[in-house]
């Protein structure tokens, strides 16, 4: 389980603009629902968007004229007669605000409005689209999220990182490949936002350590690697000689049973101890692991440390359904009981 209210600091760390003096009232605001409480993000964001100028770019548009624009294309002029109607379909470049961006932005929250969200977070949102209305939209399962940002377009990184939540978070694919709705940001996704969380945490409250999702490489006995997987971590700390790799798992379940016997999953125990095994290359032991899973509503939750090979590894469980200042304290702790920084 997880506080709706936590899932709005999760946001701000994984994008720091939300720390801003404008989003203070969504810190604060009472949310029925997730959906709502991403609504009040996008509504938000998008009302100072607005204000600085929605982003203009140069699109290509194909349309009938009566007098020459651009480039002429013959063969549909001739295909749809339009010389008929003394018209000729051109081609041309428009400077507009009919961009990809805005498009994606507009696609969203049209799909925001058709959920149970709050009547006042819907009206906010109709009231700002009347500024995207020269704005088309999009087909929600052909959106290409592989977009670049730049000095022109920074400011709409994290819009765009919402609307990806979003839209990710409210569609899943069925087995006849049909969109059908689902409960809001399912696993997989907070899973992503809860590792994000936890290294913008560390990074941001912990600036003496060197934090990162580091590669890690494989400790090998010659130069052959071919075919060997990437080792990359969720999330690795580093203060002085010592490292401590954390391994972030939200999951419904964190521990499996057979025969009646409750253990860790094997698979995350093994990545875990290979990523420690093969970072401490001279064998120090200053080289730690974390398994750190989001506490579910199951009776028995790990909380065990091992010594393995001369290695700590140690599996614990972070509870988000508390006041976030208690949230802190678990993550303060971890640091505290695996580095000395005075």
């Amino acid at each position: 389980m997880i506080k709706i209210q936590n899932i709005y600091y999760m946001l701000s760390y994984a994008f720091k603009v939300l720390k801003g003096q404008e989003y203070v009232k969504c810190a604060t605001e009472e949310f029925e629902n997730t959906a709502d409480l991403m609504a009040a993000i996008l509504s938000k964001g998008i009302a100072i968007q607005i204000k600085r100028g929605l982003l203009r770019e140069y699109v290509e548009v194909i349309e009938p004229l009566s007098s020459l624009r651009g480039k002429i294309d013959v063969t549909e002029s001739i295909k749809t007669q339009t010389l008929i109607k003394q018209q000729l379909i051109c081609t041309y470049d428009e400077f507009s605000v009919n961009c990809y961006m805005n498009q994606i932005i507009k696609t969203t929250v049209e799909l925001l409005l058709r959920q149970d969200i709050a009547k006042v977070r819907k009206k906010e949102l109709r009231n700002l689209m009347l500024y995207f209305k020269d704005i088309k939209t999009l087909d929600i399962n052909q959106i290409n999220w592989k977009l670049r940002f730049n000095r022109k377009n920074q400011t709409y990184q994290m819009l765009i990182n919402i609307c990806w939540l979003i839209i990710k978070g409210l569609l899943q694919v069925d087995n006849q490949g049909k969109m059908k709705m689902q409960k809001f940001l399912d696993e997989q996704h907070m899973h992503r936002l809860y590792e994000k969380f936890i290294l913008e945490y560390y990074r941001k409250e912990f600036p003496m350590l060197k934090a990162a999702a580091s590669q890690i490489a494989w400790n090998l006995d010659d130069e052959e690697n071919y075919m060997l997987p990437v080792m990359r971590s969720d999330i690795m700390l580093s203060y002085g000689e010592k490292t401590l790799i954390i391994d972030a798992k939200y999951y419904s379940h964190t521990v499996q049973s057979q025969f009646g016997v409750k253990t860790l999953y094997s698979n995350n125990l093994y990545q875990i101890f290979t990523y420690v095994k093969n970072l401490d290359v001279s064998n120090t032991g200053n080289v730690s692991g974390m398994l750190l899973y989001a506490k579910t509503d199951e009776e028995i939750l790990p909380n065990n440390e091992y010594r393995m090979s001369g290695n700590k590894i140690s599996v614990k469980t972070l509870d988000l359904n508390c006041d976030f200042s208690e949230i802190a304290v678990q993550l303060n702790k971890i640091v505290d009981s695996h580095f000395r920084i005075s």
